[in-house]
């Protein structure tokens, strides 16, 4: 498969601020939060709800309205198209999308899989493909439908791994800069105590799906985890063994079991960030290690940008890039007075610069320039 740069852009170019990361704030501070919504929809205090959940369909169809209003006064929406990269997870939130707004619609859900030739798939409402490069074909199809494209249309992309980072072509830098906030957040708190190759070891091992059950594929937990075991509190077969035999079933037990070894804590000089991960997980944070987060912030924002005289196979494994096909469908329904509006399940800790950061002239990553790049 051959690749093409097309230069730089922003998400921005496609979004504006229309934008939503995982604490289920808007960028653009015209459109409500979902705190400002609960009253209307009934929901009840505490952490938002993710993006597989009916609960976050019925938030972020009162948003897209808001923000069909903000750009139509009189507007409304009418009918919805999905662009995502998972079946599961991006089919279930189009699906919720669609029940909340009650809104007939289509889903595009790709990936560029080598392991097989391209072709494309329909199952109403899903057009499934193998290629990132089927999204013109897409369009076609939704206009021999008919499928009106026009001011009744919102068009909800996804963020990671779609229109940044696509799936099977350039995801693979978006888990390196997570890894690497990991590694920099554990390093930074153990300082010469940190190994490098038992830190590797240990996340490798329990990032995998076996132990999902006990981090809840959560990567705040792994981080935390690894954490502890760079600073000696477990050995690694040993933790290992405890989950195996079902004497260690979840994360609370891990985080419990530290909050009952006060002494060792206190020896280790992680006491003040233990309280802090503690005290947000027992509020129901899911994302309670915010060092880690805000170094994620950092190293995903390091693999923005132009990477002068690199071929396009060079850039794809060094930057994260912009989906050129993903911008080029965006462009095309922007220009027909379609809602163009993106949601991202990545933490807003890791996505928007603190206060601090910003007044440093740092910029959220939908502002952040970097390279597009599409199929050839």
């Amino acid at each position: 498969m051959a690749h093409k740069t097309t230069g730089q852009s922003t998400l921005a170019e496609i979004f504006g601020d229309f934008v939503v990361y995982r604490n289920l704030i808007p960028e653009d501070p015209r459109l409500p939060s979902v705190d400002a919504l609960r009253s209307q929809l009934g929901l009840q205090p505490g952490s938002p709800p993710r993006k597989a959940e009916p609960l976050y369909g019925a938030v972020v169809a009162e948003m897209l309205r808001h923000a069909r209003r903000v750009e139509i006064p009189r507007g409304t929406i009418e009918r919805l198209v999905y662009v995502g990269d998972t079946r599961m997870n991006d089919g279930t939130a189009f699906r919720n999308l669609c029940a909340a707004g009650n809104w007939p619609g289509w889903g595009f859900i790709g990936a560029d899989d080598l392991t097989s030739p391209p072709q494309t798939q329909v199952e109403a409402p899903l057009y499934l493909a193998t290629r990132w490069s089927a999204l013109p074909d897409f369009l076609r199809f939704l206009q021999s439908e008919p499928f009106s494209l026009d001011q009744g249309t919102a068009v909800v992309i996804d963020v990671d791994k779609t229109a940044i980072g696509a799936r099977g072509r350039n995801d693979k830098v978006i888990d390196q800069a997570r890894v690497e906030g990991v590694k920099r957040t554990v390093a930074e708190l153990l300082g010469p105590r940190f190994d490098e190759t038992a830190f590797r070891t240990a996340y490798d091992e329990l990032n995998g799906p076996d132990y999902h059950a006990f981090t809840a594929d959560n990567q705040d937990y792994l981080a935390y985890i690894c954490l502890l075991l760079g600073a000696g509190l477990w050995e690694l077969e040993a933790l290992i063994e405890e989950i195996k035999n079902g004497s260690m079933q979840s994360f609370q037990d891990f985080i419990s079991r530290v909050q009952g070894r006060r002494p060792e804590l206190t020896r280790t000089g992680l006491t003040s960030i233990h309280d802090s991960v503690w005290e947000r997980v027992e509020a129901g944070d899911p994302t309670p290690f915010k060092a880690f987060r805000y170094n994620e912030y950092l190293t995903t924002m390091a693999r923005f940008g132009d990477l002068p005289g690199a071929s396009p196979e060079e850039v794809l494994t060094q930057r994260i890039v912009i989906t050129e096909e993903v911008r080029g469908l965006a462009a095309v329904l922007k220009g027909r007075g379609c809602l163009i509006f993106g949601v991202s399940d990545k933490p807003d800790e890791a996505s928007v610069p603190s206060p601090e950061q910003a007044r440093d002239g740092k910029k959220p990553l939908h502002r952040l320039e970097t390279l597009a790049v599409k199929e050839v």
